[in-house]
């Protein structure tokens, strides 16, 4: 079955930026021209999807859920490397069979550990917030009761065999863009910039020129607009309209969806305007 799909993500200062086109094929038919390929998962993470749209829409909401009863459980949203490494878990059984899904998780970390140190300038983990916390990411079922989170004291002192020792803790914040690949066999990467499907060599094109780390959210938006449009130009099987999002510590944005065509038709009077201007020099 021939069928194929344009989806990327990259991070910058600013966030992440997901783009993807809407033409879903089907044996060299066009069978839907306004899907949708990035799927929210929740306030600060989405997805963007490629393979069998049926698979992908399943295994999010499956992920969607779990993450929504990690959250209930624990009171806190899972990390996106913690929801790559769960969506990666379950989909390894089915490695060989027709399941088909390969998606890029985008999203903002938010919050706090604790980073404690000596006396002597030596840092040390105490345990305490940071211990829970991975004791609450190994016991999904442990109640909150048992593992609640109390704040932790500025002073501390640990009893070694060498007499007392004092240390200082001070809350260090953990949060920023986070990006990770997972495919239905089991993988799973980390990256900064990723783009998956047939329309993908194209849209590397320009990504691997524009991507810079201090782009501003405007210029972000143009280049991942710009590979879209130039991968779904060239591959058959994308094509129709693309679809921006932006994920930020704010939460995830959309960008009104905006039709290909249009943008074909501006391209081609751009054409023919450096053309004249071409031929007016060499006169």
């Amino acid at each position: 079955m021939s069928h194929g799909t344009t989806t990327l993500a990259f991070m910058f200062q600013g966030g992440v930026l997901a783009a993807a086109d809407t033409r879903s094929s089907c044996s060299g038919l066009v069978a839907c021209p306004a899907s949708q390929k990035i799927l929210p998962i929740h306030s600060h993470l989405v997805g963007t999807t490629s393979g069998t749209s049926a698979d992908c829409a399943l295994w999010k909401r499956i992920l969607s859920r779990e993450l929504r009863l990690y959250q209930l459980r624990h009171g806190r949203r899972l990390s996106t490397s913690g929801a790559a490494k769960l969506l990666s878990h379950m989909l390894h059984p089915f490695k060989g069979t027709e399941l088909c899904v390969a998606a890029t998780l985008c999203g903002w970390d938010g919050g706090e550990v604790d980073e404690c140190h000596d006396n002597g300038g030596t840092k040390t983990d105490l345990g305490g917030y940071t211990e829970t916390t991975k004791k609450l990411e190994k016991s999904a079922d442990t109640s909150l009761e048992k593992v609640s989170l109390a704040k932790p004291k500025t002073q501390s002192s640990l009893s070694t065999l060498g007499g007392q020792q004092s240390f200082t803790r001070k809350k260090i914040s953990l949060s920023g863009p986070s990006l990770f690949y997972v495919c239905s066999d089991g993988t799973r990467l980390q990256g900064t910039l990723f783009s998956v499907g047939s329309g993908s060599p194209y849209a590397y094109s320009i990504l691997d020129q524009g991507v810079k780390w201090g782009l501003t959210v405007d210029e972000a938006t143009s280049i991942a607009r710009e590979a879209v449009y130039r991968a779904t130009h060239r591959d058959a099987y994308s094509g129709n309209h693309v679809d921006i999002y932006h994920i930020s510590s704010k939460g995830w944005t959309r960008r009104k969806r905006e039709d290909l065509k249009e943008e074909y038709y501006r391209e081609k009077e751009r054409q023919e305007r450096r053309m004249r201007q071409d031929v007016t020099l060499s006169e």
